[in-house]
């Protein structure tokens, strides 16, 4: 079967019953179609994202992490994945349930082979047509996935975008910069799924948070006997990630011995578990972040500078959010909008003043502290710029500065509740186009948004 087909073809199956785990997938393989097992839904996670071209088949009921957790946290990667549930008899009403919050389809214990092959050959057909269609918005320019996950039109974010795009399509260790909550693992993640080994593993390692004591054994793994307590061999971090992408979360938190040893593995692509002097190959591109200043990191001592020149062959900055303020209202609302789905909420019709003021938040969280505020506004909590009673706080600062500010985040939130369309905008601002242009350039806003509605003016 060639490697395409089996891509196209490609199934999880999760279930925690290790005879039932191994006989469906036998029976599946009957089929023509090809099945990669799993114990637990944590590994499946690596996997699943933009990028996979395939079907989850996961059993409701399992320790840890269990079929509905599965479902919900694959939605968040990508809401597109077609999931079906394997359900016992007193299970159908929670079944019931995960259908409404987006799983593909659901099957109850006892079930026939063909069957369940049946139902996953329509979800792949599904899942193809998906995929398809994101392939073909991407060719012809218009809004595809990357720019579902990362919205902005300003000229930072499409800048950003084609350099994921570039630098994706390669093999190339990459260096991701960025302030804290700004998105650098979505970055990391989107760069994996537009690569060639979108269907390999996808680990992320957060550097900060190794156990210096296990710190290697976690990273290179061990053998048997190589320290006290370990009675089995086990495969490391990297090795796990074999023919996939490896995310190194916060670099800069590496313990300075270690790092001498992650350098041989960038140069020479081998690792050498704990306890063995045989090498093992390592097929893997490795993605590190960081939200300080490596430079400066390596002229305080606390850095290798051979580390970070290896690093750096290519660089992706990620703005924070004052660096695209004119985003900050689009943005919001897509938040709001995911938020309204995970929580089960109906859609909420954002006022116009509170677009307004989140536009003029300094948000030092970015994203994710804007996330936060979605996910307040959804849950009918009070945002951090509103008093108990819903009105708006007074931003310090003079009285043309706080007009002006609001005019700009006023201009800028209907711009993004009206999808970029100009005409809807000033008609229910009562201003004339005209007038709405130049206020968009005395403010700075995105041109382009002027350039493209003129031209459906004259057509």
């Amino acid at each position: 079967m060639s490697e395409a087909r089996d891509a196209a073809q490609r199934v999880l199956l999760v279930d925690d019953e290790e005879e039932l785990r191994r006989s469906t997938a036998q029976a599946l393989e009957l089929f023509g179609l090809s099945v990669q097992t799993f114990s637990n839904a944590d590994h499946v996670l690596e996997l699943a994202g933009f990028g996979f071209e395939g079907v989850i088949v996961s059993d409701i009921r399992m320790p840890g992490t269990d079929g509905m957790t599965l479902l919900q946290r694959v939605r968040e990667l990508d809401a597109e994945i077609p999931i079906i549930l394997v359900t016992g008899h007193g299970d159908v009403q929670l079944a019931v349930k995960a259908m409404r919050e987006g799983a593909y389809d659901f099957l109850e214990k006892p079930f026939t082979p063909q069957h369940l092959a049946g139902v996953i050959r329509r979800a792949l057909d599904r899942r193809a047509l998906v995929m398809e269609n994101r392939r073909l918005k991407a060719v012809a320019g218009k809004r595809d996935d990357l720019e579902t996950r990362m919205p902005g039109r300003t000229q930072v974010m499409v800048d950003l975008r084609y350099r994921i795009r570039a630098i994706g399509a390669t093999d190339a260790d990459t260096l991701i910069i960025g302030e804290t909550g700004a998105g650098k693992e979505v970055v990391a993640r989107a760069l994996h799924d537009v690569s060639p080994r979108a269907n390999r593993p996808f680990i992320a390692i957060n550097c900060a948070a190794l156990p210096e004591t296990l710190i290697e054994s976690e990273l290179f793994g061990h053998e048997a006997g190589a320290f006290p307590g370990a009675i089995r061999p086990r495969y490391g971090k990297f090795e796990h990630g074999r023919g996939g992408t490896i995310l190194l979360d916060e670099i800069g938190s590496m313990p300075f011995d270690l790092q001498a040893k992650f350098l041989r593995v960038l140069q020479e692509r081998v690792i050498t578990r704990l306890g063995s002097n045989e090498t093992v190959a390592l097929d893997v591109r490795f993605i590190a972040t960081s939200k300080v200043d490596l430079e400066a990191e390596v002229a305080a001592g606390r850095f290798r500078a051979d580390l970070l020149y290896r690093l750096n062959v290519a660089t992706i900055h990620v703005p924070s959010l004052r660096e695209r303020r004119a985003d900050i209202a689009l943005l919001f609302l897509q938040l709001v909008r995911e938020a309204s789905a995970r929580y089960g909420r109906d859609d909420l019709d954002v006022p116009v003043d509170v677009i307004a003021t989140i536009g003029d938040q300094a948000w030092p969280g970015n994203v994710r502290e804007l996330r936060n505020a979605a996910d307040r506004l959804v849950l009918g909590l009070d945002l951090p710029s509103t008093d108990s009673n819903g009105r708006l706080r007074d931003p310090a600062g003079r009285l043309a500065d706080k007009v002006a500010a609001f005019e700009r985040s006023l201009i800028a939130g209907e711009i993004a509740a009206h999808g970029g369309a100009l005409r809807p905008v000033y008609e229910s601002l009562g201003i004339s186009r005209k007038t709405l242009y130049e206020k968009m350039q005395k403010h700075g806003l995105d041109k382009r948004l002027i350039s493209a509605d003129q031209m459906l003016q004259d057509e």
